[in-house]
């Protein structure tokens, strides 16, 4: 169903709203995030991106919202991935608490605006050459089974080529100056370290986006459906980090369930021309492998959580 360019319009802006009212408003000052907000805000995002979920099928019927809700969830679900490299990051720079929040701000925006690029250079490409449902298909499993074979691997982000960019063009300082990108030390304008900061954190979402867009088109190729799961989905990364980093050692059979479900994804592409599989059956797919890794993962660990408390 072809979606009128106001409407576009409105959803941008309402999300633009939405994004300075946590800027200037709820987070116009940098402070360190509690369990208890981030649990708060977390359930706001998750309940007007369900909102939205309920509009979708009021305007377009239930596939079009079951079709949200499964790139929703596919995007919340790798969103949590994120959380681990995220935690990295901040911990390679010591990036202080209270500027966390406004540093994965900015991420988050960063992400939305490059989302929005890949989704429309996406829904062009299968629009014109259906060949390349078959190359986003194929790129799918491969990375899904990469990943649900993977084992602990590494992130440096002091390797980061795009680090390596803004240090050839500005000098990169040792100390915070607050919320402040750029400023003057000995009669030079040099980056602090949180600008650094989001330059790693803004590249490799950029990463992370290569796979969840094909993924999500996987479920449905409406541009808009794609681009509102997704930021939905993404609007809540801020909260869901400070409300999970802590506990992601727990979630230690991640990557299987979300290579698993990448490569469910591919394959429902490779086979589209064969096969129509309903979006409520994707949708319940996806629940299930996100129940069935979450629930064995924390047994999985509940022993040695036990341990640590005595």
């Amino acid at each position: 169903m072809a979606v009128e360019w106001w409407v576009w319009a409105a959803f941008v802006g309402g999300l633009l709203v939405v994004l300075a009212l946590d800027l200037l408003v709820f987070h116009a000052e940098a402070h360190a995030v509690s369990l208890r907000e981030a649990a708060a805000w977390s359930v706001l995002w998750v309940v007007l991106g369900l909102l939205f979920g309920g509009l979708v099928w009021l305007w377009q019927g239930t596939d079009a919202a079951g079709a949200y809700l499964a790139g929703y969830l596919i995007e919340k679900s790798l969103s949590v991935d994120n959380i681990f490299v995220f935690a990295l990051i901040f911990q390679a720079f010591a990036v202080p608490a209270a500027l966390q929040h406004r540093a994965l701000f900015w991420g988050v925006l960063g992400a939305i605006v490059f989302r929005a690029i890949f989704i429309l250079v996406g829904a062009a490409l299968l629009e014109r050459f259906h060949w390349v449902i078959y190359l986003f298909g194929a790129f799918l499993v491969i990375t899904g089974i990469r990943m649900a074979l993977e084992r602990g691997g590494e992130v440096d982000p002091a390797h980061n080529p795009a680090l390596g960019l803004l240090r050839r063009v500005l000098p990169v300082s040792t100390k915070y100056h607050g919320a402040r990108l750029l400023v003057a030390e000995a009669g030079r304008r040099v980056a602090t370290p949180l600008l650094a900061v989001l330059v790693v954190i803004g590249t490799t979402d950029i990463v992370f986006a290569v796979d969840s867009i094909p993924a999500v088109f996987a479920v449905t190729s409406d541009p808009f459906l794609v681009f509102t799961s997704n930021a939905f989905a993404i609007l809540g990364l801020q909260a869901m980090y400070f409300l999970l980093a802590g506990l992601m050692n727990r979630f230690v059979y991640l990557k299987v369930g979300l290579g698993a479900i990448l490569v469910l994804a591919g394959a429902k592409m490779l086979t589209a021309d064969l096969v129509s599989v309903p979006v409520w059956l994707s949708l319940g797919l996806i629940g299930l492998i996100l129940a069935v890794t979450a629930a064995v993962s924390l047994l999985a660990t509940s022993g040695a959580r036990s341990a640590r408390r005595v």
